[in-house]
């Protein structure tokens, strides 16, 4: 075959044991997760899955470095946090200022749905939320309200919320935009359903969005 060609020996000689690989990937999870159970690995797509990892978090919990518990409700109990995060989960119970809507990447390590936690059961009318770059999902107290498709295209409602909580949520979605962290929404579908002509085009064009024939739309 015509090219360059070298010989690659050369560039791993000094690679890291297997043992401090996954030393070092264990660390990674407990910095990304704060948490680390057996379904955020899976999540991730680890090779050999939780029990590849569990001898080194073991090994981190024996150094102090992690902690072993039952943080996560409903999950398996073989768990590691770090002691930072089990803290910042105490610290929950009473922060009030926690109960305000947060809007974050869908595909962000600090969301726990389609990871961690299942999304909440529902028949969707459409497509239903995923873990994808580009979208976002918008949550009241550490709960899943709203989902935002790439670009806003189909907003799906998770779970059931009062008619102010889904406000809110939108609200939160549309402050995102104007203060320039998503550059644009075009909303096409609500639910799965068209946008234009249904009950919730009042409302997101009350949060600023723009009528067109087929779309609502919000730029920063």
């Amino acid at each position: 075959m015509i090219g360059r060609w070298s010989l690659t020996d050369a560039l791993f000689a000094a690679a890291p044991a297997h043992g401090e690989r996954t030393r070092a990937l264990a660390e990674v999870m407990l910095e990304r997760y704060g948490v680390v159970t057996r379904e955020t690995v899976r999540a991730e797509g680890i090779a050999g899955g939780f029990s590849a990892l569990y001898a080194e978090l073991s090994k981190l919990e024996t150094l102090g470095a992690a902690r072993r518990g039952y943080f996560v409700e409903s999950l398996g109990g073989a768990q590691f946090a770090l002691s930072a995060a089990v803290e910042r989960l105490r610290g929950l119970r009473t922060d009030e200022n926690d109960r305000k809507a947060l809007v974050i990447a869908a595909t962000d390590p600090a969301n726990p749905y389609g990871a961690s936690l299942p999304w909440p059961k529902r028949d969707y009318t459409g497509r239903g939320p995923a873990r994808v770059p580009g979208a976002y999902l918008i949550t009241i107290g550490g709960k899943p309200v709203l989902f935002a498709e790439k670009n806003g295209r189909n907003l799906v409602p998770l779970g059931d919320h009062d008619a102010d909580q889904l406000h809110e949520a939108l609200e939160a979605l549309a402050e995102h935009v104007r203060k320039g962290r998503i550059r644009q929404l075009a909303v096409e579908r609500f639910d799965g359903e068209p946008v234009v002509g249904s009950p919730m085009e009042p409302v997101l064009i009350e949060l600023g969005f723009r009528q067109g024939p087929r779309k609502l739309t919000l730029s920063a």
